[in-house]
């Protein structure tokens, strides 16, 4: 199980704050994730549609497409974000 935290208007477009799931095997990095999460229904394709507007952090460490994710991480998908 990995625990997704969705924030922003991810969370709006998904629907819930955060869900536990079983990725299938052969997931095993952020963007083969993320192609999974958008398969499973049209509110997490709607929220995935354009994943390049979309950021990862994994275990609280910011991610790359090719970051490895593991059984028990803690995964969330955020906007990207501004200073100012």
């Amino acid at each position: 199980m990995i625990r997704v935290l969705w924030f922003a208007w991810l969370r709006e477009r998904v629907g819930v704050a955060e869900e536990e799931l079983s990725p299938p095997a052969g997931v095993d990095d952020v963007a083969g994730l993320m192609a999974w999460l958008a398969l499973l229904d049209p509110r997490h394709a709607a929220a995935l549609a354009r994943p390049a507007l979309v950021r990862c952090a994994v275990n609280e460490v910011f991610a790359q497409p090719t970051d490895p994710i593991r059984a028990g991480d803690e995964v969330a998908l955020f906007p990207p974000v501004t200073g100012g």
